[in-house]
């Protein structure tokens, strides 16, 4: 009963992406990927759930042994009073296990690595999740190999298209 309600209001039911960061699978070549949760207040819930976020800018770091994520944008929620608000692009702690935070936390120091967020979703439960990526950074010659190679897959879908 409540899915219908959400689809009528215009909000964000379980199992959908709220933000998703494209550019990040251009610049950086990802690894390993982790599912993490993160500590939100209730107004930032609600504006995630009508859509309203943006993690373009963002980046992911280590601050006093926790990984938190830095200057990701949710919009105030318009329907809360003026006390209730969040600050748009406050530092968000996220939630991992111990041994997941050390192998980021190592890979960082160690092999120079690069931890970056690549999208922000409610899971089938209904909590807010950041997938977050281990990422080596692409050099220029590398981009133009990927650029090369989608457009030649577009070029492909288009001649397979046009024999039909």
């Amino acid at each position: 009963m409540s899915k219908k309600k959400n689809k009528k209001i215009g909000m964000i039911s379980t199992n959908q992406i709220v933000a998703d960061n494209k550019k990040v699978r251009f610049d950086y070549e990802l690894q390993d990927t982790f599912e993490a949760g993160i500590m939100l207040k209730g107004t930032e819930v609600k504006s995630l759930r009508l859509g309203q976020c943006s993690i373009k800018e963002s980046y992911v770091g280590p601050k006093d042994g926790e990984i938190w994520l830095f200057n990701a944008n949710i919009a105030e929620y318009q329907q809360a009073g003026s006390k209730m608000q969040h600050e748009p692009t406050r530092p968000r702690k996220l939630l991992l296990h111990k041994r997941e935070i050390n192998k980021l936390m190592g890979a960082v120091a160690k092999n120079g690595m690069s931890i970056v967020a690549t999208k922000i979703y409610f899971d089938s439960r209904g909590r807010a999740k950041v997938e977050i990526a281990l990422a080596r950074g692409k050099k220029l010659y590398d981009k133009r190999e990927t650029d090369k190679k989608r457009d030649w897959n577009k070029q492909k879908q288009r001649l397979l298209k046009s024999k039909r």
